[in-house]
């Protein structure tokens, strides 16, 4: 038998606690420690057992052993604390996005082939079963050359997401609507076209001025390397609650819609010679109590984590690929300055 997979999990948040959960629930896996700058007994940690510390550091100096560290604090926090868990030599998962700028994504894979570990990208959409399926209809070549994609996010953040006591909404902790809300729908465009150019962007903030640091709304046009155009429209301004998330992709032999809240089922399909199957249903968004995010798809995540270590199997989502998001997403918003 192997031995199991050890991790400890930094941020205690709802994400964080999501992955804390997910590694209880595996065979494979162990939970040696839990890392929050928050008290404990604030946390609501009753389940746990493991020993917790206030911060990375303390627990670097620790002598727990430990195989994996995962990071799930603010979006400003990723880069600097992966490091830090790569130079004590542990393998790391990143939550989205991997880092804030392109330039702290290449320090962290820089970092981690300095002392040969691997950096997993956290982008579990990509196991939701119309991710899964439309990847295949595409690798497959079924649509044929692709004319056009159309990816519309309509979402609701209000002050309900955006409280004073929250990092959302801060520029150098958050980073924008595009990183922390829509960053996963513009990994599944990179994953299944591949990157873009020719970048033209619209911003604007309508109503959270006095809640966030940067934009509420926008209108991306753009051209894809492999050809093809497209436009990413997207908004955190709906009143009340999400809209929806979309993709409508248009090809040489046929069209296809993907949408509901969270690019969750198939809407619209026909295609030359092809009779579409019947797809499993995809896992609910994850509940951060007025609002739901991306599927609950955590465990498919973990589950990589261990096969790549235990097994030698691919990474689903590696650091390079981690890398471009942030790159893409970079200069869209510097095409908006």
């Amino acid at each position: 038998m192997k031995e199991k997979i050890k991790f400890a999990v930094v941020g205690c948040g709802h994400i964080g606690k999501r992955h804390a959960e997910m590694i209880s629930r595996n065979n494979d896996a162990s939970l040696v420690a839990l890392i929050d700058v928050k008290a404990r007994e604030s946390l609501n940690l009753d389940q746990y057992t493991v020993p917790f510390f206030n911060s990375l550091e303390s627990f670097l100096e620790s002598d727990i052993d430990t195989d994996v560290i995962t990071i799930s604090t603010p979006n400003g926090f990723h880069a600097p604390q992966a490091i830090k868990a790569l130079k004590a030599k542990n393998h790391v998962v990143v939550e989205k996005p991997l880092a804030l700028s392109k330039k702290d994504a290449e320090d962290i894979i820089f970092n981690s082939l300095n002392v040969s570990r691997q950096v997993f990208a956290v982008m579990q959409n990509r196991y939701s079963p119309p991710s899964v399926w439309i990847k295949n209809v595409i690798d497959s070549d079924l649509l044929g050359a692709i004319y056009s994609v159309h990816i519309n996010s309509f979402w609701n953040r209000d002050e309900r997401y955006y409280t004073q006591e929250s990092w959302h909404g801060d520029k150098e902790l958050d980073g924008g609507t595009l990183f922390t809300q829509f960053s996963h729908f513009i990994d599944i465009m990179y994953w299944l076209f591949g990157d873009i150019t020719n970048i033209k962007s619209v911003m604007k903030d309508f109503k959270h001025q006095s809640l966030t640091d940067f934009e509420d709304a926008g209108i991306v046009h753009f051209e894809f390397v492999s050809g093809g155009i497209g436009n990413f429209n997207f908004s955190t301004a709906v009143w009340n609650k999400n809209m929806e998330s979309s993709m409508t992709i248009i090809g040489e032999k046929g069209a296809v819609k993907i949408g509901g809240q969270y690019m969750d089922k198939v809407e619209y399909c026909h295609i030359k010679n092809y009779e579409m199957p019947i797809l499993e249903p995809t896992n609910p968004g994850n509940d951060y109590g007025a609002y739901k995010g991306s599927a609950q798809n955590h465990h498919f995540v973990l589950q990589n984590v261990i096969d790549v270590l235990q097994k030698n199997k691919s990474i689903s989502t590696n650091a390079l690929e981690g890398m471009k998001i942030v790159d893409i997403i970079e200069r869209i918003y510097k095409s908006a300055e």
